[in-house]
């Protein structure tokens, strides 16, 4: 699997407006700095951006023309006039009567009232760019692959590992066999074992995360199908996945690291998934269900009444 970031994001339509936004916050982190400049101008100024020839936009930003161009292929986009067009469509969005953005930043004597606020901001504005930015397609591949799987095997580490444990629960409720690994060791001990229509599934926000990768290597050397959940496409772990499923995440603050917030839109991915293997699965997956509901409605059922 390549880890080009081009080939990654870049397909045969050009990204939605919507998508635009989505797609600069995730990638800006992994370009080139004169790369970061491009990008974070047109998201900061779509409207003003749309109306600058790709000369303009590069004197704007202290790059050359060529940067232009390569950020907005970078981004989804044939050329630099796609891009413009994306930018005139995303303003328009923004001047439609939108209520104005509200800042993330959360200083350590605000009142809880407004660490709330920003908060629940924070949370809908990540949950709208991972939707925005999630590939579908991949999420199909993704989709097919656990529906039709011997055995899952999950590795996160961390607030990553919490994931894993909430989708292993969810699949083993639908009669699928799935194991969440929070452990390096027993992870890659388990990887051994994987072999062709096993599924093994990273996550990881960074990409990078030697204790996740390192089990998901040895499980696509092993002939499992893999699927990395992450924040960084471009990372370490892409070169082992056969599926990439793209998060993105709230913006870092000294009192919410990128490893806390990064948490909700994997979630999302994760219900997708879910959702997803239920759906072609139903005909197993409901009775299987009802049957896992039943067996804890008593657990549920107030003492005093039974």
């Amino acid at each position: 699997m390549t880890s080009n970031v081009k080939e990654i994001f870049a397909g045969d339509a050009p990204p939605a407006p919507a998508a635009l936004a989505a797609k600069v916050r995730t990638l800006a982190p992994s370009m080139t700095r004169s790369m970061q400049r491009v990008a974070e101008a047109v998201a900061g100024d779509p409207a003003g951006c749309a109306a600058l020839t790709v000369t303009g936009l590069a004197e704007l930003t202290g790059t050359s023309e060529a940067t232009v161009v390569r950020t907005a292929r970078l981004l989804g986009y044939p050329g630099y006039r796609d891009l413009r067009l994306a930018l005139a469509g995303l303003a328009a969005q923004q001047q439609s009567g939108r209520a104005p953005a509200v800042t993330a930043d959360i200083a350590v004597d605000d009142p809880i009232a407004d660490v709330v606020a920003k908060l629940a901001y924070d949370e809908q504005q990540t949950l709208a760019d991972t939707a925005a930015g999630l590939d579908t397609m991949q999420l199909g591949a993704a989709v097919n692959a656990l529906a039709g799987a011997r055995r899952i095997d999950i590795y996160g580490i961390g607030a990553s590992s919490l994931v894993g444990q909430d989708l292993a629960q969810k699949l083993l409720r639908i009669g699928l066999i799935a194991h969440a690994h929070g452990d390096p060791h027993l992870a890659i001990t388990n990887a051994v074992q994987l072999r062709a229509k096993d599924v093994a599934i990273a996550i990881t926000h960074s990409g990078s995360t030697h204790d996740v990768i390192e089990p998901l290597r040895v499980a696509f050397e092993h002939g499992a199908a893999t699927i990395a959940i992450t924040g960084r496409p471009d990372g370490p772990v892409s070169q082992y996945a056969d599926h990439i499923l793209t998060t993105s995440t709230a913006r870092e603050s000294e009192l919410r690291p990128a490893a806390m917030s990064s948490r909700t839109s994997q979630l999302l991915v994760v219900d997708c998934l879910f959702v997803g293997v239920a759906q072609r699965t139903y005909e197993t997956a409901a009775p299987a269900l009802s049957a896992s509901y039943e067996a804890l409605a008593h657990r549920h059922t107030p003492r005093g009444s039974r």
